[in-house]
């Protein structure tokens, strides 16, 4: 895998062929090619470097089921049929988190039946592992733990949701431990912790003021529900945290690479500098920058001034119509190549020992393996 002193240009495949990594997370601004990226690099893995890999998909995005000619993706990796490994060996997984079945899946791991229903009964559970805020991303490290630990993939794919939430996938230890370890979570456990004595004797007892202003905010069945569902999972939480823990130690090993994605324009890049700048304080690996979209015209010899100097004097002489119109054409690309190294200027100027390599835009859209291995293809160029 490159590392900080490695060369200019980033080498997709040395990562994807190197049997010590393991995982490799795919990190970035929404609508910069990020899920696309991720196949093209699974589908490549397999077919080119004959390792069996599994693509997770945490972006909401449907696209990636489409593109591997899926009907539709779960939280159970599906084979993908029909790419070209059999010479290789290699194998293409393919999966989307859902969240709330993966929460599921925890607490039936961890707990006997009867504790399992209590817990997907009660309302606060049902409300938090399908619409609470973090929720997603600490169930993605929940997902990403188990897939690891089951040692069955050479190489998992990460598609992560767009890059501030992409942040939240990386905090989710830190904010979890944060919330375990909060007096609001204390006072809750407190009753199941002191014999099962009500929520509100307890607490009305010891604290008084504090329990009628929290009832007074939640409502007296909303903080029953929230003290069953703490009181509940009371014997999970230490689980949870060392699982979210070691899933982060890892994702700081030798066996993760992240890469970046942006497109050449500002907020991406900002984006992505800002994550770099995240990946560094956490001493993570990050691998290298992948520049989506990139526009090169056709004849780099011919500047946006000399074209539309020619384009002038055909314009002038007459007669020259259709000239005149790819000479104008060809400087607003050469225009737009010109600013887009400018923007991506950004980051190679913040991060210049970070690799990285640039992919032509494409004519259209990827909606099938082909599509994916023109990427591929592209992004792992030497």
């Amino acid at each position: 895998m490159p590392s900080e002193d490695a060369a200019t240009q980033l080498d997709v495949d040395q990562i994807l062929a190197d049997p010590d990594v393991r995982i490799v997370v795919c990190c970035g601004a929404g609508g910069v090619g990020k899920t696309t990226t991720a196949a093209a690099l699974a589908l490549r893995a397999a077919e080119q470097h004959g390792r069996r890999t599994v693509v997770l998909t945490i972006d909401p995005a449907r696209r990636l089921a489409q593109s591997l000619g899926l009907t539709e993706l779960d939280n159970t990796p599906r084979q993908v049929k029909g790419i070209d490994a059999e010479a290789s060996g290699g194998e293409l997984h393919a999966m989307m988190l859902d969240m709330k079945r993966t929460f599921d899946d925890v607490v039936l791991q961890h707990t006997d039946p009867a504790k399992a229903a209590e817990i997907f009964a009660n309302p606060f559970y049902q409300a938090m592992s399908s619409t609470f805020a973090g929720t997603q991303e600490y169930m993605a490290m929940e997902k990403l733990g188990q897939l690891h630990a089951r040692g069955e993939w050479d190489l998992i794919v990460v598609d992560t949701p767009p890059s501030r939430s992409a942040l939240d996938f990386l905090d989710a230890p830190a904010r979890l431990s944060r919330f375990l370890d909060g007096r609001m979570l204390r006072l809750l456990l407190a009753p199941a912790r002191s014999g099962g004595r009500s929520m509100f004797s307890l607490v009305t007892a010891s604290f008084g003021m504090f329990s009628r202003v929290v009832q007074k905010v939640l409502g007296a069945q909303l903080l029953t529900d929230l003290s069953g569902f703490v009181a509940a999972l009371d014997s999970m939480f230490g689980g949870f945290r060392q699982r979210a823990e070691q899933t982060y130690r890892i994702l700081q090993a030798r066996e993760t690479a992240f890469l970046l994605v942006a497109a050449p324009e500002p907020d991406a890049v900002r984006e992505a500098a800002y994550f770099a700048g995240r990946l560094r304080e956490e001493r993570m690996p990050l691998a290298g920058l992948v520049l989506n979209r990139v526009h090169r015209p056709a004849v780099g010899s011919l500047d946006a001034a000399e074209s539309l100097a020619a384009a002038q004097r055909l314009a002038d002489l007459g007669g020259h119509e259709g000239t005149v119109e790819v000479l104008r054409a060809h400087a607003a690309l050469a225009q737009q190549a010109v600013r887009e190294r400018q923007v991506a200027a950004r980051f190679t100027e913040a991060f210049p020992q970070v690799p990285s390599v640039s992919v032509t835009a494409q004519p259209a859209d990827v909606h099938d393996v082909d599509g994916l291995r023109t990427i591929g293809a592209a992004v792992s160029r030497p």
